[in-house]
């Protein structure tokens, strides 16, 4: 039998009526389970990232809100040579960039970590692209 320790977190009123609306809406048991789920895939790119060696081209995509648009743009702007190609758009109070990165894993991870951490970052998923 496993054993499962418990933890708390604390989160406001909107991100838990939207993680009810999504427990619902993708039939997960509970949020324990869901919130399990949405860890392994966190651990999952973690480890990806983490094996990572050499060059490499990959595609970050991040969400945000408006008005933190100064804060991601201070994080992007310290690693200027690696984004080749930024795509962003707006939809009503949010954005959401596209980013294309060259660049040696070691920076990937720097940039990757540094974004992850980000209060104002909502989101961010990414895809290796290629190796060289």
């Amino acid at each position: 039998m496993v054993f499962l320790e418990i933890i708390s977190i604390s989160i406001d009123e909107e991100t838990l009526s939207e993680l009810n609306e999504i427990q619902r809406a993708l039939g997960f048991k509970s949020r324990s389970k869901m919130l399990r789920s949405t860890i392994d895939l966190l651990l999952g790119e973690y480890r990806a990232l983490e094996s990572l060696n050499g060059r490499h081209e990959v595609v970050f995509i991040i969400t945000y809100r408006d008005k933190e648009k100064n804060h991601v743009s201070n994080i992007l702007h310290k690693f200027e040579n690696e984004v080749k190609v930024t795509v962003h758009q707006h939809r009503g109070t949010m954005c959401l960039d596209t980013l294309n990165i060259d660049a040696d894993s070691e920076v990937i991870k720097r940039l990757f970590k540094e974004m992850k951490g980000s209060k104002c970052i909502r989101s961010l998923n990414f895809a290796l692209l290629g190796h060289y």
